[in-house]
């Protein structure tokens, strides 16, 4: 990885999954995230965490994902709402000028990430907001601490295949992470599976054109043909 952004060192990490239910510890419930009010129905179902409910490309055995299994959460939106972007986004979020399109639409929502932890380096796609803040963007994009007194200052999210491509087991989660640009992206999992993939995108093969289709080309072009005296 090129040192374009810093790492953030030794943040307690804890685990989400698209689907999870809100509990006393967890007021929200991730079958909406912060930036799609379907999640859990654009992913295709509920990204169970059991690890003997997942195959060995780290994706629930049930179905094959529509979204990237490796996602994580970090407590910045920079969205107030659908229509509205925070004004802190425009001058905290190193990318943002060139990435902006219009008001309301997050330029956060599937932005790169790399987490290090204990010599392996996993990748994955900003998915969703938090722990439990949403608006510390001087960890998130500077050099503080996370602001949360949660569950040991959590100051990422990991999803149940980052957790098993890293090997985090119970309370030894301390990790690394920084962001990275689609040119870093090493081959791996992370590449393979999600419609919000760009790595995906561009190996999908040419669309198949149905037979009503062709038959209306080789129409169109008899009658060409007879146009032009040919």
């Amino acid at each position: 990885m090129s040192p374009s952004y810093p790492w953030h060192r030794n943040i307690t990490s804890t685990i989400f999954w698209v689907g999870e239910r809100a509990t006393s510890n967890n007021p929200r419930h991730n079958i909406a995230s912060s930036w799609d009010p379907k999640w859990m129905e654009n992913y295709g179902g509920y990204d169970d965490p059991n690890s003997a409910n997942r195959t060995r490309d780290y994706r629930p055995k049930k179905f094959i994902p529509k979204l990237n299994p490796f996602y994580v959460a970090l407590p910045y939106n920079d969205r107030i709402n659908y229509k509205k972007t925070k004004q802190s986004a425009k001058r905290v979020i190193p990318w943002f000028g060139r990435t902006f399109k219009k008001e309301g639409q997050s330029v956060c929502d599937g932005r790169w990430i790399a987490i290090h932890y204990k010599g392996k380096v996993c990748c994955a796609q900003w998915s969703d907001v938090g722990p439990f803040e949403t608006d510390d963007w001087s960890y998130v994009f500077g050099g503080s601490r996370p602001k949360t007194r949660h569950n040991s200052k959590a100051g990422i999210d990991l999803s149940p295949a980052v957790r098993d491509f890293l090997g985090i087991t119970g309370n030894d989660n301390n990790c690394d992470w920084r962001f990275a640009e689609l040119h870093e992206i090493p081959y791996g999992p992370w590449r393979k599976f999600g419609a919000n993939n760009p790595f995906v995108n561009t190996r999908k093969p040419p669309t198949k054109i149905s037979q009503k289709e062709i038959e209306a080309l080789k129409r169109a072009r008899e009658a060409w043909l007879r146009r032009s005296g040919r």
